[in-house]
């Protein structure tokens, strides 16, 4: 008698457990670079743009650091990044960034952005979206699916990247739409 009593105990713990599980819970996601890399064969890499300046300036976007320096992103031509110049056109987005796996640096935007995931070799400078809705710019290297945004223009090394956010640690960061200046 005890046995039938034990079997549902069983049951009803496994079920508990896998109901409460942050595997399944939407607002907790792990960490960008959380998975292993186990293939950096012939996956993208982020070649050096040759375009005209006023290509460059229909397909930028201006960052601001905390401290008031700023830099430009070369962006990719892909819906995320229709979507992401879009929602710049009505208002810059601030968020908030934090350093993960001592190559990155990852932050919410507050929204999401639609996903064209493939598989990439990251390096200093290149400027991805995770889940949809979570940007990463990284100062190191990793190899995952992510939504390429774009590449800081004129920085290729880790150093560099670093300079740029002011070093290690969290940074604030604003996207801008780079607008056209007429003179």
């Amino acid at each position: 008698m005890k046995t039938l009593w034990l079997i549902p105990l069983v049951a009803l713990v496994l079920t508990t457990a896998a109901a409460c599980s942050p595997a399944d819970d939407p607002t907790i996601a792990p960490p960008p670079s959380e998975q292993p890399d186990t293939d950096v064969g012939d996956d993208e890499d982020y070649p050096d743009d040759d375009n005209n300046d006023s290509t460059m300036q229909d397909n930028t976007i201006r960052i601001t650091v905390q401290d008031g320096s700023t830099f430009t992103v070369t962006l990719e031509q892909n819906t995320a990044t229709e979507a992401l110049k879009a929602r710049l056109a009505s208002g810059d987005v601030t968020l908030l960034m934090n350093d993960y796996g001592n190559m990155e640096k990852v932050g919410s935007l507050g929204f999401s952005l639609p996903r064209n995931d493939t598989r990439i070799t990251t390096s200093p400078g290149v400027l991805v979206l995770y889940q949809g809705n979570m940007l990463v710019l990284f100062y190191g290297s990793n190899t995952w699916s992510y939504t390429p945004l774009g590449k800081v223009d004129g920085v290729d090394t880790r150093d560099g990247m670093l300079n740029l956010l002011g070093g290690a640690g969290d940074v604030t960061l604003t996207l801008s739409a780079n607008l056209r200046r007429h003179t």
